[in-house]
Order: structure tokens, then C-alpha cells, then sequence
């Protein structure tokens, strides 16, 4: 079984490795020739594809950290008013320590995720990448959607945020952690040389990070 020290040093030099690049980002990737768009019904497929892909991916940041944790999760039906879906749940004798890490885990890959693709491809708003921007759009407006219900506290009990507040945060100063990096990311993908922007979502992703130190 991890520690939590352990887990939180691990995830901040994940994040570090992903954000730091010996070349800048506007030279690993510089801007792409136009390309012909493919037929809209199929980019629309492609695009919602992403973001089928990235629902997955979060979800197992939260299934990696149960399992380390010897969490025991489970699928469990949850509704956010008339809509049904699931959560990764776990039991409930976690340390609160422990309980933020794993309620935080699926937001932590969803910013590692977006972090990548706009280091390694800040030019992505001119490429022709249904599948990517999709991936992307699911990160971002998924994070805006959790801070939305944490500044309201609504929703499922089971929300990320709720368990993110086990610690003692108010669960609305959660909603402003995971709000800032989803917006600054927005910027980036359509001002990519905000180089300010950049390295504020970087320091916000890796600060919540080690929240779960405290």
C-alpha cells in the first residue's frame, strides 16, 4: 500500500515531468499546415468520441488511487437531478488525507491530461483533431461543471469535490481549485503564447496537489 506522502511526491513529479520540456512548446510544436476538414458528421463523431475516451480516464484516476489505497471500490448508481450515471465509490473510513486524494484523483488526471496536450501541441485550436479537442473539451468543461455544483453543494454526495472537502476546505474555496486551471487551460488553447497563463494553471494543478500534505 502507497503512503500518502509517497502518492503526493509521486503525482507532483508526474505533473513536473509533463510541463517541463527542454525545447519550448512553441518549437516542439509549431504551427500546422492548414489540412482539408473531413466531412462534419464525421469529426463530430470523432470529437465525441474524445470525449468518451477521456470519461474512462478519469475514472481510473480514482479506480488507481482505491486500489493503492486498499479502498474497496465499487460501481454505485447515482442521478444528478433527472440524469443517471455511476461513480467509482469506495468505503468510508478513508483518512481524510486519503479520502482527498482519491476523491481528487479523476480531476488530477483530467489537468494532467489537458496540461499535455497543450504543452505538447499549443497550436491545437489550428489542427484539424477531432479526437484530441474532444478529450480536451470533456477535461475542461467537466472541471467547470464540478466547480459549478461545489459552489453551490449540490448534487450527488458522492461529487469529487464533497470528498475533496474532507479536509476541512470549504467545499466552495474546492470549486475555486478546480475552476482556476480549467479556465486558464481555456485561455491557452485559444491564446497559446499566454505564457502568464501557462505557468499559473501549472502551479494551481501542482498546489492542489500537495493540499493533500496538509
Amino acid at each position: 500500500m502507497l503512503s500518502v506522502n509517497r502518492t503526493v511526491v509521486v503525482i507532483a513529479l508526474l505533473t513536473l515531468a509533463v510541463t517541463a520540456s527542454p525545447v519550448s512548446a512553441q518549437q516542439a510544436a509549431p504551427h500546422p499546415s492548414p489540412q482539408p476538414n473531413e466531412h462534419p458528421i464525421v469529426d463530430t463523431v470523432k470529437f465525441v468520441a474524445g470525449g468518451a475516451l477521456a470519461l474512462p480516464m478519469h475514472q481510473g484516476g480514482h479506480l488507481v488511487l482505491d486500489v493503492a489505497f486498499d479502498a474497496h471500490p465499487r460501481l454505485k448508481p447515482v442521478h444528478f437531478g433527472p440524469v443517471p450515471f455511476f461513480a467509482i465509490t469506495h468505503r468510508g473510513d478513508l483518512s481524510p488525507r486519503r479520502e482527498f486524494a482519491v476523491s481528487s484523483a479523476g480531476i488530477w488526471v483530467q489537468e494532467a491530461a489537458a496540461e499535455w496536450l497543450l504543452t505538447r501541441r499549443p497550436a491545437l485550436r489550428r489542427e484539424h483533431a477531432p479526437v484530441v479537442k474532444g478529450v480536451l473539451a470533456f477535461d475542461v468543461l467537466t472541471s467547470l461543471g464540478y466547480a459549478a455544483v461545489a459552489f453551490a453543494k449540490a448534487g450527488p454526495p458522492e461529487r469529487d469535490t464533497r470528498g475533496m472537502a474532507s479536509t476541512g476546505i470549504d467545499e466552495r474555496a474546492i470549486g475555486g481549485i478546480v475552476l482556476a486551471p480549467a479556465v486558464l487551460d481555456a485561455y491557452r488553447y485559444f491564446r497559446p503564447d499566454a505564457k502568464w497563463a501557462r505557468w499559473a494553471s501549472r502551479l494551481v494543478k501542482v498546489g492542489s496537489v500537495t493540499l493533500m500534505a496538509k
